[in-house]
């Protein structure tokens, strides 16, 4: 049966022909979008199934990494701009518009990003339902202290797009699920515990908590602690070390404690000094999952204590750095609907204004992006999506920059005076050969953890209100978060406050593959290749699974279920580095070494921070902007 436009936009697999090569099979479903995108049909937010780094984003990428292939090169330039960014990322965008900013409007920009969407993991996902859409986030999900740890840079630009941080925090329902009794709970797994157990009324709180301090609805931590499925020597010591840890290095130095906690795992500090059992230790395996994207088996236990996990405050520790301790303390509830994709949705809206009617950060919530408006001649500022980049060479020395993409199958060639490489660091390499051995060398030591954000669409959430929580952490199931979306009613949103109503979920999954001294590098490594080979149906069984062992016995039914979103980001996390591996100082070095610029070639994205969050984003992007217009003041004199 032929493949419709239909068929792809309703997010369907796509039936190739037998015999096809990949390549062939790309162009294939290239030339199914572009037809889509001609007839003004094109709208990825509403795709479900596997997206994130979805079939057709990465093959060209890995074809280019993995196996080598040597593309050819067209001869013929076909396009000339003053400055083409490889990434449509949030780093992309806001370079795009910093250049624009400051080398004016008349200048031409072009944009290629290899997903079929910009925003890169500031991904918006749309469910339609009966009782309308319902939005959520694929990837970036909101603002991080953006009161406390934003460079004035970044706090500028996110003014300069039209965010305003006190309607974002109004629009916040920080009182929806604490007024309805809900708090956060721990869900105990049959395979690895012995019994499926939801344990509600954690009285904990966390790292950038979305819940005012005193209205977790907890329990004592006698009652909580006292239901988990351990034994009463575990129930005991997990007690104390959460509600009156002792001195568990007493005897050491402060120096020597740090120290130790530097070069000992979380893990390692459960076993050896609190004296849990492994049954023990396992409950708290999958907590720094969220937060760094590893276990706690090789999360450094002074990490574990950035990360608001318990058992240090009678150690006599010096205080956290303050942007640490606002990490911690600082609510995070600036949060759009959509998460981060309002960032590249405004940003997108201020390079191409056709694209969205509006003027505001509230507008832009339920706005309609015409995508037909982002590729179009007459325009300045261009965004191409589709398209994967596969070469980037000077024409000659301190000259043009010659790039190759991929799009529809056929290769093709543009000429940009600048080129910003918004896109993962460890891909820069294999597009710029001929950068020096010592920059590739540092730019390939940034190797992304695998992450997956899934979005569950269910017609109702009783099971979660008789269960008496709204987010759940779960020790050794494969999500080891699931909790009710974030609520935020900005923009004409309107958000679910009734568990007869429809409502997202979110899952966090991040695929690891433990070991006796495996770094993190390497299970990000070895949990990258398993999830590439993970069909959709493999992600649906898993997650129906899960929920079914959650909350089967509070009446969820699979029925309930309206649609899946798997948000699969093979590179997901950039690399943070652990203390048991690396050294810091070293990292520091790297770090500078990776994001020099080469010729007029520069280097952004939040990897060149070293970081994982927005605001490194737009920092890479302003620096990567200054770097173009220092260079091009001095040739000018």
């Amino acid at each position: 049966m032929p493949v419709t436009r239909r068929d792809f936009l309703n997010g369907m697999a796509l039936t190739i022909a037998a015999g096809m090569t990949p390549f062939k099979q790309l162009a294939f479903a290239d030339e199914v979008k572009l037809q889509a995108l001609m007839s003004g049909d094109y709208y990825p937010p509403k795709l479900t199934g596997l997206r994130g780094s979805h079939d057709g984003s990465f093959e060209s990428a890995h074809q280019l990494a993995r196996e080598h292939f040597k593309f050819s090169s067209p001869r013929k330039v076909e396009e000339s701009y003053d400055l083409v960014v490889v990434g449509a990322g949030i780093s992309g965008l806001a370079a795009a518009l910093y250049y624009r900013d400051q080398f004016g409007p008349d200048k031409k920009i072009l944009v290629l990003d290899n997903h079929d969407d910009f925003g890169g993991h500031a991904k918006r996902n749309e469910f339609a339902t009966k009782e309308g859409t319902l939005l959520s986030y694929g990837g970036s999900e909101s603002l991080q202290s953006p009161r406390s740890v934003y460079s004035p840079a970044a706090s500028e630009f996110i003014k300069r797009i039209g965010i305003e941080l006190d309607p974002l925090e109004q629009h916040f329902l920080v009182d929806l699920y604490p007024g309805m009794g809900l708090s956060r709970g721990v869900f105990f797994d049959r395979k690895h515990f012995g019994e499926s157990k939801l344990v509600a009324g954690d009285p904990g709180h966390q790292v950038a908590d979305d819940i005012p301090r005193g209205k977790e609805n907890g329990r004592s931590y006698e009652a909580f602690i006292g239901d988990f499925p351990l034994s009463k020597d575990d129930q005991t010591k997990l007690i104390e070390l959460h509600q009156k840890p002792r001195d568990y290095l007493a005897g050491m130095a402060q120096k020597d404690k740090i120290h130790w906690l530097e070069t000992h795992s979380y893990n390692d500090f459960l076993r050896q000094k609190v004296g849990l059992s492994e049954l023990g230790v396992l409950f708290f395996q999958q907590q720094t999952h969220d937060f760094l994207a590893m276990g706690t088996d090789v999360a450094a236990a002074l990490d574990a204590r950035e990360a608001a996990l318990p058992g240090f405050d009678a150690l006599g520790l010096p205080p956290l750095e303050a942007e640490y301790q606002a990490e911690i303390d600082d609510p995070y509830i600036h949060h759009f609907p959509d998460g981060n994709a309002s960032i590249a949705r405004l940003t997108v809206r201020q390079l191409i204004p056709e694209v969205a009617p509006g003027a505001s950060m509230s507008d832009i919530v339920l706005a309609r992006f015409d995508y037909s408006q982002l590729d179009c001649l007459e325009r300045n500022c261009r965004i191409r999506l589709n398209s994967t980049v596969i070469r980037a060479q000077h024409q000659r020395d301190n000259g043009p920059v010659e790039l190759t993409y991929v799009q529809n199958g056929q290769l093709h060639k543009v000429l940009g005076n600048h080129c910003i490489m918004a896109c993962y660091n460890m891909m820069i390499p294999y597009l710029v050969p001929e950068m020096g051995q010592a920059q590739q060398d540092a730019l390939k030591r940034n190797v992304k953890s695998p992450l997956v954000y899934t979005k569950v669409a269910l017609s109702n959430w009783r099971a979660f209100k008789s269960k008496g929580v709204h987010s759940v952490y779960c020790p050794s199931a494969p999500y080891c978060k699931v909790k009710l979306d974030f609520p935020s009613n900005l923009g004409g949103y309107r958000f679910p406050t009734s568990p007869d109503q429809p409502m997202v979920v979110h899952m966090i999954y991040v695929p690891t593959v433990q070991g006796e001294g495996l770094s993190p590098a390497r299970q990000a490594v070895g949990g990258r290749a398993k999830l590439l080979e993970m069909s959709f149906a493999d992600h649906e069984q898993m997650i129906r699974s899960q929920l079914q062992e959650m909350f089967g016995d509070a009446g969820f039914k699979q029925e309930d279920i309206l649609g899946i979103t798997v948000n699969r980001w093979s590179h997901g996390y950039t690399y943070i580095g652990s203390s048991l591996f690396d050294d810091w100082d070293e990292l520091e070095k790297i770090g500078e070494i990776a994001r020099q610029p080469f010729g007029n070639i520069h280097i952004a994205n939040a990897d060149s921070q070293w970081d994982a969050y927005a605001h490194a984003a737009i920092d890479a992007a302003e620096r990567s902007v200054a770097e173009i217009r220092a260079k091009s003041q001095t040739q000018a004199s």
